[in-house]
Formats: structure tokens, C-alpha cells, sequence
């Protein structure tokens, strides 16, 4: 009879050490191999975490990462989002190992591997451990998808202003503005 093993932080942390070249997650106690990102998801993740962290960084409002900094939820799932904003008064000092909170904000970008069913089931988890905003960002479709915990999906798309003012009062990004620039 084969006997399933549960998996800890501890075990994720020694297979990432011992395979540092795979992006890996634990949910469920089951460790997941993050596949690599289409360059357009990437491209429009970094365009999100550098706006955000532009933004944030000189009103010393709080901490901007992206797909490499893992969060340790509260349930014990080890995950990274595409880009994750943490209020400054949640995390005064960074940490040289995974942050034991939800992040505030959470983004995710759709690659063309990605699973669009997959990537809200990932909102939802981190909303119900306490992140505040998800957003869900869809390149191919010019869409932005807004979550937040009991309250109705806010989506936009180009023509319309990304705003969280329950987090970031003031900020402000043309949807427009997040997509891969033409050259």
C-alpha cells in the first residue's frame, strides 16, 4: 500500500535548494513546478510591478515583488503571485525567506499555458487568506479583472482607469498602459 506524504515549507525549501533552476509552489501540501511565462505575460507583469512600485515606493507606502518572492499563507501553502504589494505597516523590514502573510495585492498574468479557471481558484485561495485585492490580468483579451473578497468581479478593459483606492488611494493606470508596447 503506497502511503502520500504531506509536504512542509521545509521540504519545498530543500527541493528549491536542491533544483533552483524550477519556480515551484506548495498548495495542499503537494509541490507544483511552475512552468515559464509566454514573454508577453512576463513583459506586462513587469510593467505592473514597475508602475506599482514607481508609485508606491517614493510615498513609502509598502513593498512591490514579483513572480520569485514567495508568500507562506496562513492554511500553509507556499505561493508566488505574478506581482504582490505589501502595506509598509504589515512588513516594516523585508525577509531573506518567504513572507509568513498574504500579500495585500495580488496579480496574476495569463500566459498562453495558462488556464484562466486556474488562475481565479489562485485569487480566491489568497483572498481567503487574507489578501485584500486580486487582479487578474488577460494580454490576449486587453482585460483586468478586479477581486475582491464578497463582492462582485470588477471588470476592464482599454478605455478604462485601474484604481485600488482601498489600498493605494490615489493610484492610478490607464488599462491601456499595462499592455506590451509596438515599436
Amino acid at each position: 500500500m503506497a502511503t502520500l506524504t504531506t509536504l512542509t515549507r521545509k521540504d519545498l525549501e530543500k527541493l528549491q535548494a536542491e533544483h533552483p533552476e524550477y519556480h515551484m509552489e506548495l498548495v495542499s501540501g503537494n509541490v507544483t513546478i511552475m512552468s515559464p511565462s509566454g514573454y508577453e505575460s512576463d513583459e506586462v507583469a513587469t510593467e505592473v510591478a514597475r508602475v506599482l512600485g514607481n508609485w508606491t515606493r517614493p510615498r513609502e507606502l509598502g513593498r512591490v515583488t514579483g513572480a520569485g518572492a514567495g508568500f507562506e499563507l496562513p492554511n500553509s501553502d507556499v505561493r508566488a503571485p505574478d506581482v504582490s504589494f505589501v502595506l509598509a505597516e504589515r512588513m516594516r523590514r523585508t525577509t531573506r525567506s518567504f513572507a509568513e502573510l498574504a500579500p495585500d495585492l495580488m496579480v496574476e498574468v495569463k500566459s498562453p499555458s495558462d488556464s484562466l479557471s486556474a488562475l481565479r481558484k489562485k485569487i480566491q485561495s489568497f483572498l481567503s487568506q487574507g489578501t485584500t485585492v486580486g487582479i487578474l490580468i488577460n494580454p490576449e483579451k486587453h482585460r483586468v479583472e478586479i477581486y475582491r473578497s464578497s463582492e462582485e468581479v470588477v471588470v476592464l478593459g482599454d478605455g478604462d482607469i485601474l484604481s485600488i483606492p482601498d489600498l493605494l488611494p490615489g493610484f492610478e493606470v490607464a488599462v491601456s498602459d499595462l499592455w506590451s508596447p509596438e515599436f
